[in-house]
């Protein structure tokens, strides 16, 4: 039986909150390396907040595992870039019994 096609690369990147000077916070995203991924769309909706439309759409994205702790290792606060598009990681799970892919449920749109 054949494994995943990994041959989407994806930048994994993860939030770094920064205090401003006049105590707020702010979000900037860094890069923790690339990541190559087999896609799959699962599905999509369009919503209505205020005035203005916005459209998700929900994946499956399968990688290569990496151990706990090390930062190849998607987490659920980070999320992957292709280009301009971003999927936040909502979950992630291993794919196999064997431990050699990861799948993670990620929601692609635009995100503050």
């Amino acid at each position: 039986m054949s494994g995943p096609s990994l041959d989407t690369p994806l930048l994994l990147e993860a939030p770094q909150r920064l205090v401003d000077t006049g105590g707020g916070t702010s979000i900037v995203w860094s890069a923790l390396g690339t990541v190559w991924a087999d896609i799959a769309t699962k599905s999509g909706r369009e919503t209505v907040a205020g005035l203005r439309e916005s459209a998700r759409v929900s994946h499956q994205i399968t990688v290569r595992s990496a151990p706990i702790g090390s930062p190849q290792r998607p987490r659920p606060e980070q999320r992957f870039r292709l280009g301009d598009r971003l999927f936040a990681i909502r979950a992630v799970a291993p794919a196999d019994g064997a431990g050699r892919h990861l799948t993670c449920w990620v929601e692609e749109g635009p995100f503050s």
